[in-house]
C-alpha cells in the first residue's frame, strides 16, 4: 500500500510543498480558509504525518528512554508507570528497554536509545553493571540522565535512590523485638550496592541489640525465588536453621517460606521471615509476608521530574533524593508460641 505524501495533498490541491507544510504546523503566515482545506484534503486522503520528519525539525524529538535490570519483579513495573506517567502529560513518549541483569546489553541498550535521539535516559543499572564511566562520560557533557535505585549514593548525577540501610535497620530491628535470637539474612548479590546497604542495616541493628556473632549468618542468596528455595535447602541438609529469616526481597522470602513449608517447618510457629520490596503477592501468600514498602510510584516520577528538568533547563544542578519506605508487618514474621 503506497503511504500519502505532503507532495500528494500540494499536486491534488496545486499548491506549494511549503503551503502545505504551513498549514500542518499551524504557521501563522497562511489564511484559515487555505489551512482547513489542505487539513481536510489531507484526512480524506489518508494523509498520515511522519512524526519523526516533524521532531528532526525541531531541538527534541520528545522520546526518552528507560533502561531497567529486569521484569521479573513488579517492583520496576510500577516505576515504569509512574515515570510515563509524568512523561505523557508533558508530551513525550517512553521507550522502555530491559536488561536481563547482563551489564552487555545494558550498554547496547543504553546506546541503542542515544543512537536514536531520545532527549535523556533514566537507567536503574544492573547487578553487575560496569558501565557506568560510559554513563558518566555522557553526564558530563551534558546529556540528561537520571540513574535509580541501584546507584551508589556519591555518584555526581542526579539519581533517585531509596533508604536502603535505614529501612534494613528497622526490618531487622523488628525480629529482634519479637524476641528472635538467632537470626539469617539471605543477602543478595556482593556487589549491588542496595544489597550492601541492607546488609550494613542488618549490622547495625545486631550492633546495637548485642546479637552475638554466633547467632546470625550473612548468606550472599540472590534476588529470585528459587535462589532463596536452593539456600533453604541447603541449610535444611546442613540441620542449620535459624529462629528467624529476613531476606532480601520478597520473591527470596516466599522461596524460603515454600521450602519450609515443603519440609514440615510452621512459619512463624517454627521460623519467622520477612522480605523487603513489598509486591503484591505479599498479602496473597499463607501467611502474610512482613515487608519493607517502597514507593515505588514516588520513585518514577521523581526520577522522571528530574530528567524533565534537565531535558528542558539549559543549566541545572545534580539531585539527589533519598526516599523512604514503610514497614508492613503481617503473620510470617510475628512471634508464636511453638
Amino acid at each position: 500500500m503506497k503511504r500519502t505524501t505532503i507532495k500528494d495533498v500540494a499536486r491534488e490541491l496545486n499548491v506549494s510543498i511549503s503551503s502545505v507544510s504551513r498549514a500542518f504546523n499551524d504557521k501563522y503566515d497562511i489564511r484559515k480558509e487555505t489551512r482547513e482545506l489542505i487539513l481536510r484534503t489531507a484526512e480524506e486522503m489518508g494523509y498520515i504525518p511522519n512524526p519523526i520528519a516533524k521532531k528532526l525539525g525541531q531541538s527534541k524529538t520528545f522520546n526518552v528512554g528507560v533502561v531497567v535490570p529486569e521484569f521479573v519483579n513488579e517492583f520496576y513495573a510500577e516505576v515504569i508507570i509512574a515515570i510515563q506517567e509524568v512523561f505523557l502529560s508533558k508530551g513525550y513518549q517512553v521507550l522502555v528497554m530491559q536488561s536481563d541483569e547482563n551489564p552487555d546489553l545494558e550498554l547496547k541498550n543504553v546506546k541503542t536509545l542515544i543512537h536514536n535521539m531520545v532527549d535523556g535516559l533514566i537507567i536503574a543499572p544492573t547487578t553487575e553493571s560496569n558501565n557506568m564511566d560510559y554513563y558518566l562520560k555522557q553526564v558530563k557533557n551534558d546529556y540528561p540522565i537520571v540513574f535509580m535505585s541501584r546507584v551508589e549514593q556519591s555518584v555526581p548525577a542526579s539519581k533517585v535512590l531509596f533508604n536502603n540501610q535505614k529501612w534494613s535497620f528497622f526490618a531487622t530491628e523488628h525480629l529482634i523485638s519479637q524476641g528472635y535470637k538467632k537470626i539469617y539474612h539471605l543477602a543478595g548479590h556482593k556487589n549491588l550496592c542496595v544489597s550492601n546497604e541492607r546488609i550494613k542495616g542488618f549490622r547495625k541493628a545486631l550492633n546495637k541489640h548485642k546479637i552475638a556473632k554466633e547467632n546470625y549468618k550473612i548468606i550472599e542468596t540472590g534476588l529470585l525465588a528459587k535462589e532463596g528455595i536452593e539456600v533453604i535447602e541447603d541449610l535444611i541438609y546442613q540441620h542449620d536453621l535459624p529462629d528467624a529469616f529476613y531476606c532480601e526481597n520478597d520473591l527470596v522470602a516466599m522461596g524460603a517460606i515454600k521450602k519450609l513449608k515443603d519440609n514440615g517447618y510452621r512459619v512463624p510457629e517454627d521460623i519467622a521471615v520477612i522480605g523487603f520490596t513489598e509486591t503484591r503477592m505479599a498479602e496473597l501468600v499463607t501467611p502474610q509476608l512482613s515487608s519493607v514498602k517502597q514507593p515505588t510510584f514516588e520513585m518514577g516520577k521523581s526520577a522522571a521530574k528530574l530528567l524533565i528538568k534537565q531535558i528542558e533547563n539549559d543549566s541545572f544542578e545534580q539531585e539527589t533524593i533519598v526516599l523512604n519506605g514503610e514497614l508492613n508487618i503481617r503473620k510470617s514474621s510475628i512471634r508464636s508460641e511453638k
